[in-house]
């Protein structure tokens, strides 16, 4: 059977022999909204568990307005310009309204890349920022947590009368779910922050994983922290694997975030009856491949369904290799992963520590190899985790492994898939 990978911009061909394959795991069919725009104007005035955003912004002399950065496929033209009209409208004047974009510790983002996520007339006519979690003068500081962490969120968004975060909701590696609270941390979250958030203290927890809200440490970390540093209002959306919106969730961000979330689960999850022995994933192609960083939660994603001791494919393009300096030089430290879990925990936390650890995980469980020319060429033999030029190389070398007759299944998505096992609890 012949499938077509989400890789990069342009896909990646899959040929799985009928009696090996045991399932394509897709998202179930889901109704998109026919008209996007309405949907959004309806939710603006009448949302979730919250006044209209109008009653919201009435009185707040600022606002800030907390979106995604490139690694995220969120339609911003489609949400901004009626939020940022009701804005104005309400009396808040176009100078005294920001647009933060939330990096977390992802690189800064670029002009090209603010007017492919804006548009040109938002762009060019709002004021636009970066958060940097690194410049510590940037950060407010608001307490710490019941479980120790300490609170620092960027000034431009503490200092806002209004505070209204916007996004989309998919499962997450590590949150559950994201959106909601996760824009304010880590997306506007200072470095100390955000090392603690993704600490072995949390990421250890098995309820720290893709699907999980109730009884996670770090949901419930992420809601205290979006209590002190104020989150009045939020506009969520949910997507089909062709970023075509199917739900809009806007209001309370405690009661938008969980209808949202509850609209996800039922509109991603895809199941099989036992693991796999070797399993294809992708991370949903671009803008989430375009480093090993960022692509490693198609990895974790597809967990659920491969069996102990099985292979694990991710076919991710990877184009700008394999993502920051640090992690590059932490990726390429260690002999095997048994090794770097062992330095982490023995080790205060560094940064992008996490993104491996999760990968660690993985490898612990399954042999884990990467579809990546880039990475490859650069890289291969110096991860320890394999890679693979071709996706033909990566199935050969599982199949050497596990029989001629090993079962595949594949997960075309990546992480935009919600996958269990039926015989897993």
């Amino acid at each position: 059977m012949n499938i077509t990978l989400a890789y990069g911009k342009s896909g990646l061909q899959c040929d799985i022999p009928d009696r090996n394959l045991r399932a394509v795991l897709t998202m179930p069919p889901s109704s998109r909204i026919a008209d996007p725009a309405e949907a959004l104007r309806r939710a603006l005035d009448e949302p979730i568990g919250s006044p209209p955003l109008a009653s919201r912004a009435a009185g707040a002399r600022s606002a800030c307005v907390v979106i995604c950065d490139i690694t995220r496929p969120v339609p911003n033209t489609l949400i901004l310009p009626p939020l940022l009209a009701i804005l104005e409208r309400s009396g808040i004047r176009r100078e005294r309204i920001s647009i933060l974009i939330a990096t977390g510790l992802h690189r800064p983002s670029t002009d090209a890349e603010r007017h492919a996520m804006l548009g040109e007339e938002i762009a060019g006519s709002y004021r636009v920022v970066d958060h940097r979690a690194r410049m510590v003068a940037e950060q407010e500081f608001l307490g710490t947590t019941g479980r120790g962490t300490p609170v620092f969120i960027d000034r431009e968004y503490t200092g806002a009368d209004l505070k209204v975060t916007t996004g989309f909701i998919e499962p997450h590696l590590m949150a559950g779910f994201s959106g909601g609270r996760k824009m304010v941390a880590p997306g506007c979250a200072g470095e100390e922050t955000i090392k603690a958030l993704h600490s072995p203290l949390f990421l250890e927890d098995p309820k720290c994983c893709e699907g999980s809200i109730e009884g996670n440490p770090l949901h419930e970390e992420l809601l205290e922290i979006a209590a002190l540093a104020g989150h009045d209002f939020m506009v969520n959306v949910a997507l089909d694997e062709a970023h075509a919106v199917t739900g809009v969730f806007a209001g309370d961000p405690l009661r938008a975030h969980a209808a949202g979330v509850a609209h996800v689960r039922n509109s991603v999850s895809a199941s099989l009856s036992e693991p796999a022995d070797i399993v294809i994933t992708t991370s949903a192609g671009y803008p989430l491949d375009l480093t090993f960083y960022q692509a490693i939660k198609g990895v974790t994603a597809a967990l659920p369904v491969v069996k102990e001791g099985g292979v694990l494919i991710l076919a991710a393009e990877c184009a700008e290799g394999m993502g920051s300096p640090e992690f590059t030089a932490m990726a390429t430290r260690f002999a095997d992963a048994g090794q770097f879990t062992r330095s982490i925990m023995s080790s205060p936390v560094v940064i992008d520590q996490w993104q491996l650890e999760e990968c660690a995980k993985a490898a612990r469980r399954a042999e884990v190899i990467l579809v990546s020319p880039r990475v490859h060429r650069e890289f291969g033999g110096r991860l320890f985790i394999g890679t693979a030029g071709r996706l033909e190389d990566a199935l050969r070398r599982g199949r050497e492994k596990l029989g001629a007759g090993a079962s595949i299944a594949v997960i075309p998505q990546g992480p935009y898939t919600l996958v269990s096992c039926s015989d897993r609890p």
